[in-house]
């Protein structure tokens, strides 16, 4: 059991006893303190797992006690006992950081459910403490994986971040140099982390789209508009909005951020009431944003409000050794996926992969590995496994399976689903003989289709 022992704060023997009781049955240790003083002590020696405290107490208020709790370095969730008519004294625990309340007289069926659900607050606290204090040796932040000093600087500059909860965060870099992974951990190390994180993509919708998606809108407001719809911002309220490829928004669009971040208000598309939140806003973008400033197709003002403190992602050419402990990590990843058991990447690859440009960053080298650890069996990854530059035939008796990105510079991902579409299309749409087009194990495409969304 993860939580195994309870203290008890109440200066009312009875009801320690009966608590005493009945937890004991279902398996707690029971610590007992009668007045704050000794239960300071108690939480300061034991660090008991959960605390059920009651309001009045001989030397101060429960209230009181909660507060100065939240100064410990500990995850221990408080239960308070209130009485049935201090609704407003549970209120304000909550507010307090309580876990929940429990009125008196006690139920001892509703005090062990808040318990059980208390233990499971408590088993993922410490799993995510857990979890950073292992990341925080290494800048390995939620998949930031890296040892360079570029990366750690990177790390640093999110740690800094991430502590000032409402700053406006402008993330840089190239495709696939893991924007999106920097924008999540600064969310999830900040105060917001047990509040939405959600992520838009300009570069995928239309500007009607990007509107209703970002600001919801009311029924009525267009011919599809069957219903009222809450938009990103409303639906993470108190948490982090991710706003990829920034650069790529209309001047329309740009009036409404600016006015959002500005007065933290926005009206729904067809609606006339202002909505007001609490929202952390993060840019991304592949563009130099000044460049488009001077060129007049992105606000001065807006930039200079997105631009307040900025993290910039360094392409993988520059970060050294990181190239191999990354696709070490990628290795490990898709020897679960695929059911292989590769046992590492042969010297040879590994100077391979150190003296390649890696035009399309972290992305690419996990296709590259993804790919290699697919098509292949063996034991190490060797040179002739990988694929650099450009996607070869996938069945080199098959021609017309041959891509190589075009002048708009098509990405791996893009490629691979030409060449499944293309493989789906001379099979009739039958999976098992596409399958054997590809030289692949039906259930391997069934995984690549359903990551494309063909499935």
């Amino acid at each position: 059991m993860l939580c195994k022992t309870i203290l008890i704060v109440d200066d009312e023997q009875l009801i320690r006893w009966s608590l005493n009781q009945e937890l004991t049955k279902a398996g707690f240790n029971i610590l007992e303190a009668a007045t704050i003083n000794l239960a300071r002590t108690i939480v300061q020696e034991s660090e008991p797992d959960i605390m059920i405290l009651d309001q009045m107490l001989p030397d101060g208020t429960g209230i009181d006690f909660l507060s100065e709790i939240q100064s410990f370095d500990n995850i221990m969730p408080v239960i308070m006992l209130t009485a049935v008519d201090r609704s407003q004294t549970a209120v304000q625990a909550l507010k307090l950081g309580a876990f929940d309340y429990v009125t008196k007289p006690i139920n001892i069926e509703e005090i062990k459910i808040v318990i059980e659900k208390a233990c499971e607050s408590t088993r993922l606290k410490r799993q995510v403490a857990s979890f950073m204090k292992g990341q925080a040796k290494s800048c390995g932040f939620f998949g930031l994986l890296g040892s360079s000093q570029v990366m750690k600087k990177v790390c640093e500059q999110i740690g800094k971040i991430a502590l000032s909860s409402g700053t406006t965060v402008l993330i840089t870099g190239e495709s696939g140099t893991g924007k999106e992974l920097a924008a999540r951990a600064v969310h999830f190390l900040s105060e917001r982390r047990d509040k939405q994180f959600l992520p838009i993509n300009f570069s995928t919708l239309t500007e009607t789209l990007v509107e209703s998606e970002l600001f919801g809108h009311e029924k009525g407001a267009f011919t599809d508009a069957r219903q009222q719809k809450k938009g990103m911002f409303e639906l993470s309220d108190g948490g982090t909005i991710l706003l990829d490829e920034i650069g790529d928004i209309s001047p329309k669009i740009q009036v409404k951020l600016l006015r959002i971040l500005e007065q933290k208000a926005f009206q729904r598309v067809g609606g006339t009431q202002d909505i007001n939140v609490d929202v952390r806003i993060i840019a991304a973008t592949n563009q130099p944003l000044e460049k488009l400033v001077s060129e007049e197709k992105f606000r001065s003002d807006l930039y200079y409000r997105l631009n307040v403190a900025t993290i910039h992602m360094p392409p993988l050419r520059e970060r050294g050794n990181d190239i191999i402990q990354l696709a070490e990590y990628f290795l490990h990843e898709f020897n679960v996926a695929f059911h292989k058991n590769f046992k590492g990447i042969s010297e040879e690859t590994k100077k391979l992969f150190l003296g390649y440009e890696w035009p399309g960053n972290v992305r690419e080298l996990r296709n590259v590995v993804e790919r290699a650890v697919l098509m292949d069996e063996g034991d190490y990854i060797f040179s002739h496994h990988v694929e650099l530059g450009h996607l070869h035939s996938l069945t080199p008796e098959e021609p017309s399976y041959t891509f190589e990105p075009g002048a708009d510079g098509q990405s791996f991902d893009e490629i691979e689903k030409q060449v499944l579409v293309k493989a789906l299309e001379k099979a009739n749409k039958n999976q098992s003989q596409a399958a054997k087009l590809l030289k692949m194990s039906r259930d391997t495409l069934r995984y690549r289709l359903k990551k494309h969304k063909l499935l």
